[in-house]
């Protein structure tokens, strides 16, 4: 009877200590991988830069404080690779469930991380099929189950900046791309359809336009001298196109009092900020944060396999400027030309399909109207 009682005993306790543990550490293990915490991890830029990361940034941060998420950013060591998957995984190794990464330069850390974490929840912005499948020419496997990435139709963006710029007066205008990746020519080429259409509607037949690609995503002395001598030989504004090279394109217009178009973010304060109150005529941008809070609502609310493995490319929802995922910001510099409500009026055109614009980057559109000089690359 003794020997019953104690083993009846030593049953109950281990019975005890194992209910225990699965409240205390097991259950709130459990809970803990359920809960959503979301990092986002900086390309080769930091979360000041006034473009990509810092509007990332911002779109992360106030979607978590406004809805009590867990969460950080992580900045690479430098721009390889290898740092950016260290960032991924030191993030994913402090329990960070969402990653959030903006640039096309996150594709290879991408095929080599999402496969590794069937449960973390992938978000890139502006990472292309072609990204993702591609190491350089040659096409490699990709398992995107696990990640949703958002394109842009920079084409219309650029067309809008492009048509704009004609409409405000400017008939010696400059397309300065940084690299010719496919997200840049349909910037490129958007802004001259954009330009060529504006002329046959005001009837000018003296716009020129100057084309090049500076052949890397940050200005330096060669590209500022080549700016220097277009803005110094009459061409009035300049669609820079990439990242920081739109720095030449400033310092360059600042010598003649020009003008410059910024580019995916609205760029008017960090450029009149830097070269010159009025610089920044407009900007063509994308809708990077609202792409943000879409998803992450979207992922909040256990609406994660509705994107889940896709890519989409992201337009025109709406004849509502604002409510679109291209569009140009409300410091444009309106005139007599071009006013708020013309805008209005093109936006409709482009949403409801009245008005066309190809996405084509196999060749330089063809124009009727405008001078196209394309001069090819500086490097």
């Amino acid at each position: 009877m003794k020997k019953f009682l104690m083993i009846a005993l030593a049953a109950i306790m281990a019975f005890s200590m194992a209910a225990c543990g699965g409240g205390n550490s097991g259950g709130d293990e459990a809970a803990a991988d359920d809960a959503m915490r979301v990092a986002m991890v900086t390309d080769y830029g930091d979360i000041t830069d006034q473009s990509f990361n810092q509007t990332t940034y911002e779109a992360c941060k106030e979607f978590c404080d406004e809805n009590s998420i867990e969460f950080t950013y992580k900045k690479p060591a430098s721009d390889a690779d290898a740092d950016r998957i260290s960032s991924m995984e030191e993030a994913i190794e402090e329990g960070y469930n969402v990653i959030v990464m903006p640039g096309y330069a996150f594709a290879p850390a991408i095929r080599e991380t999402a496969p590794s974490y069937p449960d973390v929840k992938f978000v890139a912005l502006d990472v292309s099929e072609w990204d993702l499948t591609h190491d350089g020419d040659n096409e490699v496997e990709f398992d995107g189950s696990n990640v949703y990435s958002a394109v842009y139709k920079e084409e219309l963006a650029g067309y809008m900046a492009g048509y704009a710029a004609v409409k405000l007066g400017y008939t010696k205008l400059g397309f300065l791309g940084g690299m010719a990746v496919p997200a840049v020519q349909r910037y490129g080429y958007g802004f001259v359809q954009g330009a060529d259409a504006a002329a046959e509607e005001t009837g000018k037949t003296d716009v020129e336009l100057k084309y090049v690609y500076g052949g890397q995503f940050f200005g330096d002395a060669d590209i500022t001298a080549k700016m220097d001598t277009w803005y110094g030989a009459g061409t009035e504004c300049v669609f820079a196109c990439g990242g920081g090279i739109f720095t030449s394109a400033a310092e360059a217009a600042a010598k003649t009092k020009g003008k410059v178009i910024g580019v995916d973010v609205d760029q008017a304060a960090i450029i009149d900020g830097a070269y010159g109150e009025g610089m920044t005529v407009t900007s063509a941008m994308k809708g990077l944060a609202p792409t943000v809070k879409t998803l992450l609502g979207a992922i909040n609310e256990g609406k994660w396999d509705d994107y889940k493995g896709k890519i989409e490319s992201l337009g025109l929802v709406s004849e509502t400027a604002a409510d679109n995922y291209v569009q140009l910001p409300e410091t444009t510099q309106w005139a007599d030309g071009f006013q708020q409500a013309d805008y209005d009026t093109l936006v409709k055109e482009l949403f409801d399909g009245t008005r066309k614009v190809s996405d084509d980057i196999t060749a330089m559109p063809a124009v009727k109207n405008i001078k196209v000089d394309d001069q090819g690359a500086i490097k």
